[in-house]
């Protein structure tokens, strides 16, 4: 089991890793919000344990972040701040559980064991890549959108798999010729130009939730969109 946790209390940081570690857990810490919001969005964890105050980003920002791209990962909250409202601010920003400071390392280790059985009883598998009803399936090469299965050339499934892959970030004409034509200069060609047009009528056409948008002068960037301003 893959622990993030993060907590900037130095003691309380040594004994929960040295309790998880000798539960057979594979633990990292991040000290800041800011460092653990980066660790969490780029690596894979089964469960993120996160302090409340924390410098740099608290962890009720840190946690509606996360939740912003990833919907299945358990998140338990550690407060030193118990009052009700806390606690409901806390679970409202996507938390799974609280645990109020102080506590027993058995309750500890028993939530996460919890939270986590239950996080992975109810998601998806991890090659699906969900947005707006659109699914990817990284393993089988295939995309539905709203139930409804999706005819793709294969150059068209690896442009999306890119897209999905890369959400929410401004992606040049470069950068996508490197990635999915494997070409690593402008050829002077509109072949992604092109390619997003036949992406974009498959994926797009017919939904109000438009995906694909055009950031003029810089290139394209996935994301959930219900007014498409940028597109041509």
């Amino acid at each position: 089991m893959k622990v993030l946790l993060v907590e900037d209390e130095p003691g309380l940081v040594s004994v929960i890793v040295r309790g998880l570690t000798g539960a057979g857990m594979e633990v990292s810490v991040a000290a800041d919000g800011t460092m653990g919001l980066e660790m969490a969005l780029n690596h894979q964890f089964d469960i993120i344990i996160l302090d409340i105050m924390l410098s740099g980003m608290n962890g009720i920002q840190v946690c509606k972040e996360i939740r912003k791209q990833n919907d299945v990962v358990a998140i338990l909250m550690l407060t030193a701040l118990s009052s009700t409202e806390n606690i409901v601010t806390g679970l409202n920003s996507g938390a799974d559980d609280y645990l109020a400071k102080p506590f027993k390392f058995a309750e500890l280790e028993a939530r996460i064991r919890t939270l986590v059985r239950r996080s992975k009883a109810g998601s998806k598998p991890k090659s699906i890549i969900s947005i707006a009803g659109l699914e990817v399936d990284t393993l089988s090469k295939t995309a539905k959108r709203n139930g409804k299965t999706i005819a793709l050339t294969a150059t068209e499934y690896h442009l999306l798999e890119y897209f999905v892959k890369n959400q929410n970030m401004v992606l040049s004409r470069i950068q996508i010729l490197e990635n999915v034509w494997d070409i690593d200069f402008n050829m002077g060609t509109n072949v992604v130009d092109v390619y997003v047009n036949y992406l974009r009528k498959k994926i797009d056409n017919g939904y109000d939730a438009k995906l694909i948008h055009t950031v003029f002068g810089m290139g394209y960037i996935f994301k959930e969109d219900t007014v498409d301003e940028t597109s041509n």
